[in-house]
């Protein structure tokens, strides 16, 4: 006779390194009652997941709010304590792989992947009822004990790996900044064929000079604190300031006529690394910023003083602005003393921050950022 008090999952049974899992969907509005997470009060070698991350939440908690007819998340994983009975449905599936997955009631259920998807799931209900009843995938194993379910936690994150920032950026259809970053690599001549779409680094022989990654964080300070509500505009702005920019970097067009390749001009030059493109969108930011009558900036007479900038990799106005021993640095304070630097051949003002830096690597010294 069945148990009267437990859960019943509809699910397909599996199985990995000769152990019985389940996998059953889960109605949202039950995800929070089912799997807790009481772990905060135990020391890490008695946990089975990582600390739960509550700056994490209201992001994906507000991705799932904003995009609710498009949001997707990834299964969760959970071990269960308790003895579950999995019950063949009669004539569905083959081999009796689709049944029923009963769960007594006081079972204990351990996420061991995805407890900040399901904390954030928590949080948007509150702002999104209508999705209680949308389900999320939940992959089921026996607990076999805290040395299992570490174990398992660690073997899940193993091999977890971040996309590179290129290709996210590349793939990324909400983000308006990333939908900017493609438009001007697509408008530009001077970027034809020259960005590198996918990777976030470029290798020595590399065809490519910039990659999309520099490219969306350099427009995105170009554009920052201005109010231009319409894409078209934000791109024609954009793409106007680059070509203002490459009219005056003679080793971005040699490049585009075959004279020089790309793995010569970033060996022996700087302007076409990630932290002179965040420097320059600073730049052009701190232009279009200034007091002036109405109409558009002349981007190619602004910025003329850049062609009497010595980009050789190098000149010793690089050292300790945008490289370190030799080393190209990205770190927010080198982009700052790059932008000082190239702000002052245009002469433009510095803030009251960038004069600190400023002053700071005067006296030899470092600025906490």
């Amino acid at each position: 006779m069945d148990a009267p008090f437990e859960y019943v999952f509809p699910a397909i049974r599996g199985i990995q390194a000769g152990r019985e899992y389940y996998v059953s969907m889960c109605p949202l509005r039950l995800l929070p009652k089912i799997f807790l997470f009481n772990e905060e009060e135990l020391v890490p070698e008695l946990r089975a997941q990582r600390l739960l991350n509550r700056g994490r939440l209201p992001e994906i908690a507000r991705y799932i709010v904003e995009n609710r007819n498009s949001y997707v998340f990834s299964a969760i994983t959970a071990s269960v304590d308790a003895d579950v009975r999995f019950k063949p449905a009669d004539g569905l599936g083959e081999g009796g792989l689709v049944g029923l997955l009963h769960v007594p009631m006081n079972a204990r259920f351990i996420i061991n992947d995805g407890q900040h998807r399901r904390a954030a799931i928590e949080a948007a209900l509150r702002d999104a009822p209508e999705l209680a009843d949308e389900s999320i995938a939940v992959v089921f194993f026996h607990d076999k004990g805290l040395e299992r379910c570490q174990q398992m936690f660690a073997d899940l994150n193993r091999y977890a790996v971040r996309p590179a920032r290129s290709l996210s950026v590349l793939y990324d259809h909400r983000d308006d900044k990333a939908m900017l970053a493609k438009m001007v690599v697509s408008r530009l001549p001077a970027f034809q064929g020259l960005v590198e779409m996918e990777r976030s680094t470029l290798s020595a022989r590399s065809r490519r000079l910039f990659t999309l990654s520099a490219i969306y964080t350099a427009t995105s300070s170009l554009l920052n604190n201005l109010e231009l509500e319409e894409p078209e505009e934000r791109a024609k702005l954009s793409a106007a300031f680059w070509s203002g920019v490459a009219s005056h970097i003679l080793e971005w067009r040699l490049v585009q006529e075959g004279k020089m390749t790309s793995g010569e001009v970033r060996e022996g030059f700087i302007h076409s690394h990630g932290v002179v493109l965040h420097a320059l969108g600073v730049v052009g930011n701190a232009i279009l910023l200034e007091p002036r009558k109405s109409g558009e900036v002349k981007w190619e007479r602004r910025l003329a003083p850049l062609g009497g900038v010595d980009w050789r990799r190098s000149s010793p106005a690089w050292e300790g602005r945008a490289t370190l021993g030799g080393r190209v640095s990205k770190s927010f304070q080198n982009v700052i003393l790059t932008s000082n630097f190239l702000k002052s051949k245009l002469g433009l003002a510095l803030h009251a921050d960038e004069q600190r830096v400023e002053d700071a690597h005067a006296r030899g010294e470092h600025e906490p950022a």
